[in-house]
């Protein structure tokens, strides 16, 4: 059994901070599990592109506000607790927090640990382990 503390995993290097956004990888490759699981903060007034094209995501928005916009298609989707979007065809999109947001985010293939994204806005298939 894996038990972890938020509170406790964001005073180590568990907590990864890039611009717009820190994460608290509480669970990662190296936990054997078949993917990963992290707390994340995106930061208020920020706008993140994103694309995992190596990673499945499923974000569940736990607080805050804001919204996500699909590059293909240009539609964009109201955030706010209580909602979750996956990103099942390794979406290129647009997160932009109107407030502080915190959401729970599970990543397949897992992270290693230090990853942050890259100049198109992906995660390396196997960045630097914590």
């Amino acid at each position: 059994m894996i038990v972890r503390d938020l509170a406790e995993a964001r005073k180590t290097e568990r907590l990864v901070k890039s611009e717009g956004w820190d994460s608290t990888r509480l669970l990662l490759k190296s936990d054997n599990v078949g993917f990963s699981f992290h707390i994340t903060t995106l930061y208020a007034g920020g706008e993140n592109h994103f694309h995992y094209k190596n990673h499945y995501e499923s974000v569940y928005v736990v607080s805050g506000e804001g919204t996500i916009e699909d590059k293909a298609t240009g539609e964009v989707h109201d955030l706010r607790p209580g909602v979750m979007y996956v990103l099942d065809k390794h979406d290129r999109h647009i997160v932009r927090p109107t407030t502080e947001m915190s959401v729970a985010c599970v990543f397949n293939p897992p992270l290693n640990g230090k990853e942050v994204h890259d100049e198109t806005g992906a995660y390396a298939l196997e960045g630097e382990a914590i």
